[in-house]
């Protein structure tokens, strides 16, 4: 059995699920609500306070869908309970970040302003004090969404090693380079 597929998904308290024919499940918690279409080889069921995800063979692809859709079903419930939270850093002279609505303004260093627009399920903040670097605080309930929303941000200015300017996740460790050195 697949180790993370075997596991029960249990459900905390406000929380419902509803599963229908088609193998759609649908999460609703205090935070919104979530639809996933499941693989129509799997089985979901729900017992008592828990969601169990059951494969029909040891087939190799079996396997693999049954750790991803049990995967998948838990990152829903936690998101429509808890939701999901990631910080940016942008490190850099005269970097700037500022949240207008659903558009996020950053100045990165290069002539313009880039201007990157938001999906409507993630909200976003930014915090700029002084002598300090700005924060770019992303919320959502939908894990994946976020993942890649952060993802295209900071494809926008990737963290260099020898100075370590650029847009960085808050407490991430950077592998440095050490640069050219004066031969003499």
């Amino acid at each position: 059995m697949s180790r993370i597929g075997k596991l029960p998904v249990n459900l905390p308290k406000g929380v419902t699920v509803s599963i229908s024919d088609a193998n759609v499940v649908s999460v609703k918690g205090p935070l919104g609500e979530l639809h996933q279409t499941v693989n129509k080889d799997l089985k979901v069921e729900l017992v008592g306070n828990e969601i169990i995800v059951s494969r029909p063979s040891d087939s190799k692809e079996h396997k693999s869908l049954h750790g991803l859709y049990r995967a998948l079903i838990n990152n829903m419930v936690v998101g429509v309970s808890e939701g999901y939270k990631k910080n940016l850093e942008l490190v850099g002279v005269g970097y700037r970040a500022e949240a207008k609505g659903q558009n996020l303004e950053m100045s990165l260093g290069f002539s313009h302003e880039v201007i990157f627009q938001l999906p409507e399920e993630v909200q976003v903040a930014t915090k700029t004090e002084r002598r300090a670097n700005p924060i770019i605080t992303l919320t959502s309930i939908d894990k994946q969404l976020i993942g890649h929303v952060v993802a295209k941000i900071r494809s926008l200015r990737p963290p260099e090693p020898y100075k370590g300017k650029g847009i960085k996740f808050v407490g991430e460790q950077l592998r440095r380079k050490a640069g050219k050195s004066a031969s003499s």
